[in-house]
């Protein structure tokens, strides 16, 4: 068990230990951006027989078309079949949750009127296409399916394409039953840098989309940086991260495993707990270390608690407040007694748990609200993946001629200001001779 980093409020230097501990640069070097550049370059000019050369190359596959990379509806269908009654049942329970949560986040188009006849509004449209990106082989998460797909297909997106490497020719089936129950439109066994520069660029094969989402590995996340601009990305995620504050009621075993349920994600990955109870803080490090050699991914959790673990004792619950709006976690978990009196003072998370009978676990699979979360402090400025981000909106004016008279006057005073004529004149064009300046 690795020693666990302990900070203290009362250390002087508190404030720069934490900006310290929570300090991530997500930067690829400068090989890797070479590497994704080069490709991305080959793929827009060569298309399909670039993704297969990558394929061959660095998913140990031995094809010859792009037609071989291609699963089909029925194989899809097939899939969904095949995994066992009780997975199946999981995929579609919390395929349901997760697409009742989202109903209820759909924009909706809307107008008035004002005083001088002129309608105004905005007109919600959903992208016409979205390219989204599951890692493959043993690491596959199709959870992350779900909860890309379903609220892009609430958003009303007419075609989902997905990619997904399948290296050495693995497939995942649960992978493609969950692109099953959520209305994947087309799958393309493919991944890496070359995945994401077909899905913005295009290929023969492969359809030109309007957004790319979906978690991937460092050239994945490098190449989406790429070419954002071209198309929408998600966002650029770091490590996972969860911050708990308990008040030292829950039973210590809980959070030992909540903390280690995200530490299991990566070495990288932030598990913190603050309490105000020393003792408290004690007995969850002791259930930690009774708990971790039972765990399969315990090399991978030791890791991450040595690296950028940390409990911190707090004076009181409002100081742990103050450090969670400071850390800006992806998950808040507030494990105390009364959590809803705690989460009015909490500005800045991507998810929040509350009381403590709600594991972030729930949250990864089947409660409902995306797990697709902001890290690294971007909850400061970012919020979850949702159906907004796969809607977006324009605005819509409509001048009567009294409107546009009205208008036209302040527009020219304010078009001269800048020195800009033809816009003037083009405003004046409107405006009636009642209104016109004299």
């Amino acid at each position: 068990m690795p020693t666990l980093k302990r900070l203290t409020t009362r250390d002087t230097d508190f404030w720069a230990q934490l900006s310290d501990l929570t300090a991530w640069e997500a930067v690829s070097d400068g090989r890797i951006q070479r590497i994704v550049s080069d490709i991305v370059a080959d793929v827009r000019h060569r298309g399909d027989a670039a993704l297969v050369e990558y394929s061959n190359r660095f998913d140990r596959m031995s094809v010859a078309s792009l037609a071989d990379l291609t699963l089909s509806a029925e194989r899809l269908r097939q899939a969904r079949a095949r995994i066992p009654a009780p997975q199946l049942h999981a995929l579609e329970t919390a395929a349901d949750r997760v697409r009742r949560y989202h109903l209820n986040q759909c924009l909706q188009s809307w107008s008035y009127t004002d005083d001088s006849g002129t309608r105004l509004g905005q007109k919600v449209t959903p992208l016409d296409r979205v390219g989204l990106y599951v890692p493959g082989g043993k690491a596959a998460y199709p959870s992350s399916v779900l909860m890309n797909a379903i609220p892009a297909k609430v958003a009303g997106v007419g075609d989902l394409v997905m990619v997904v490497p399948t290296p050495g020719g693995e497939v995942n089936e649960l992978v493609l039953a969950a692109a099953a129950v959520a209305g994947v439109d087309r799958v393309f066994a493919i991944g890496g840098a070359q995945a994401v520069a077909a899905l913005a660029y295009g290929t023969e094969s492969i359809p030109r989309v309007d957004k790319i989402v979906g978690p991937g590995n460092i050239y994945v996340a490098t190449a989406k940086r790429l070419v954002f601009g071209a198309v929408g990305i998600d966002m650029i995620a770091g490590p996972s991260e969860i911050l708990v504050i308990c008040d030292g009621g829950t039973d210590p075993d809980w959070i030992a495993m909540d903390l280690f349920s995200q530490a299991e994600h990566d070495q990288d990955a932030q598990p913190i707990l603050v309490s105000p109870d020393a003792g408290y803080l004690d007995r969850v490090q002791a259930s930690m270390e009774r708990l971790l050699p039972s765990l399969e991914r315990s090399d991978i959790i030791s890791a991450s608690l040595d690296n950028r673990a940390a409990f911190i004792l707090v004076r009181d619950l409002d100081e742990a407040c103050e450090i969670a709006n400071e850390v800006a976690p992806e998950h808040l978990e507030l494990s105390v007694a009364a959590p809803e009196t705690l989460l009015d003072r909490i500005r800045h998370a991507g998810a929040v748990f509350l009381g403590r009978h709600t594991a972030e676990a729930l949250g990864d699979y089947c409660a409902g609200p995306n797990h697709v979360l902001p890290t690294s402090r971007t909850a400061r400025f970012s919020s979850p993946l949702g159906v907004y981000d796969f809607q977006k909106r324009s605005s819509i004016i409509h001048c009567s001629p009294q409107g546009a008279s009205e208008l036209g006057g302040i527009a020219a005073e304010l078009a001269r200001g800048e020195g800009l004529t033809a816009h003037a004149r083009s405003a004046e064009y409107r405006v009636s001779d009642a209104e016109a300046p004299t």
